[in-house]
């Protein structure tokens, strides 16, 4: 086969996946039926699947320093997207400067598990059979309450770390942003099927 016939057949192909360049989704603005529709945002490189907006991670990191406000409380919170990914950090005035990498720690031990930080904790006690786990990934793995997976129909789209009070406050606020974003408190149903 040759080079060019070959190349056809790949470009071929690529019109049949959503999302990429040729692509019927693409002729259409990024806002086909696929699995990448409506994610695809503008890049350096060409064009990206964004999980976690920027804009969505601010309101909903807002939304968690308000709280954490009004319970006394000065937090370092931070958002990744679904492959771990940092997406905005904030620290509150006064918060301890070692919450910035638990928090952020939380985020990757969240994505990397599947579950919240909490539920890890209570999965690696002795004699549970994840005991232990704290000690892989480099030492970033967090086992006490404040990291919690993010979803949107489902689907993960990112995570949410939080650190400064005690592991109890930390799992309540990282808690209530879960469910302030996953029940579409943050924006209309329309706004956040565009970030998505």
């Amino acid at each position: 086969m040759e080079n060019r016939e070959i190349e056809a057949i790949v470009r071929e192909i690529l019109k049949k996946v959503p999302g990429q360049p040729g692509s019927q989704d693409a002729s259409a603005g990024g806002t086909g039926s696929g699995p990448l529709a409506g994610g695809l945002v503008p890049a350096n490189g060409g064009r990206t699947h964004v999980t976690m907006p920027l804009a969505l991670a601010v309101k909903l990191i807002e939304k968690v320093e308000a709280k954490a406000a009004e319970w006394d409380m000065h937090v370092v919170t931070a958002v990744s997207d679904a492959a771990g990914r940092p997406v905005a950090v904030h620290c509150m005035d006064g918060a301890y400067m070692g919450s910035f990498d638990v928090a952020l720690n939380k985020t990757y031990t969240a994505i990397a598990f599947q579950m919240s930080t909490h539920r890890l904790g209570s999965l690696s006690r002795p004699g549970e059979s994840l005991y232990g786990i704290q000690y892989t990934n480099g030492g970033r793995i967090v086992i006490f309450g404040g990291g919690e997976i993010l979803k949107q129909n489902e689907v993960i789209i990112g995570a949410l770390g939080v650190s400064g009070g005690s592991a109890e406050q930390d799992t309540a606020l990282a808690a209530y942003g879960k469910r302030i974003l996953e029940s579409g408190a943050l924006e209309s149903k329309q706004e956040v099927a565009k970030c998505l």
